[in-house]
């Protein structure tokens, strides 16, 4: 574990957590097979998935390639594979593929569904405004991504995104240490820098005498 110097008080404080969280990453994300890619557990899947996204985003957006072409193209290929392997299997002496083997498990659709509840029933207590601070970060949020999507196709910015989900939180549980003492370090410069804005500007503005105000 690496040792870094500070000039603060805190050297004896170890640095707080990112976003003050008290489980270990792997729990935040669910602890499942979603956690485990994103976090590159399983190295091969959490690769296929980036390949495969990347090639989505090379042909729409470098090869222009359209959707429904895509899409149609893609089925064919599909068709003609399952046909010449269904009617070939038995001169190659391949067992044809049963289709029971590649249906969704039910626990993988009882997820997803219950992400989606997660996610309507978070956004409906969020705009409903119990949570003023949380309501007004989240406006500001999608404001700031509206304007940057102006400089952006909606596909780039989708594969920007998934790029930062794939990578960052792999990336900060290995630098897990480091991130937290830089995030903590920056933390205490800006509320030191703060006070001293305070103290030495805001302070001495001058302010008049406040008027108190007669009712009737």
């Amino acid at each position: 574990m690496p040792k870094y110097s500070s000039d603060s008080d805190d050297q004896s404080t170890p640095p707080a957590r990112l976003f003050g969280r008290q489980k270990p990453l792997h729990d935040i994300l669910g602890g499942g097979k979603v956690a485990d890619i994103l976090l590159w557990r399983d190295t091969k899947i959490s690769a296929a998935i980036l390949l495969a996204f990347t090639a989505i985003w090379f042909l729409f957006e470098v090869v222009e390639y359209h959707f429904v072409t895509l899409l149609c193209h893609t089925i064919i290929i599909m068709m003609l594979t399952l046909f010449i392997w269904s009617n070939g299997a038995g001169l190659i002496k391949w067992s044809p593929p049963d289709i029971h083997e590649i249906r969704l498990p039910e626990s993988t659709l009882r997820t997803i569904f219950t992400k989606i509840n997660w996610f309507w029933s978070r956004f409906y207590n969020v705009a409903r405004g119990k949570d003023l601070t949380l309501f007004f970060v989240a406006i500001s949020s999608l404001w700031v991504l509206s304007v940057i999507g102006t400089y952006f196709s909606t596909l780039n910015l989708l594969y920007i995104g998934f790029l930062c989900i794939e990578t960052l939180p792999a990336l900060y549980e290995r630098y897990e240490t480091e991130v937290d003492y830089l995030a903590s370090k920056g933390n205490r410069d800006m509320k030191k820098l703060y006070k001293k804005l305070d103290s030495n500007v805001l302070n001495k503005i001058p302010r008049g005498p406040v008027k108190e105000r007669k009712f009737k």
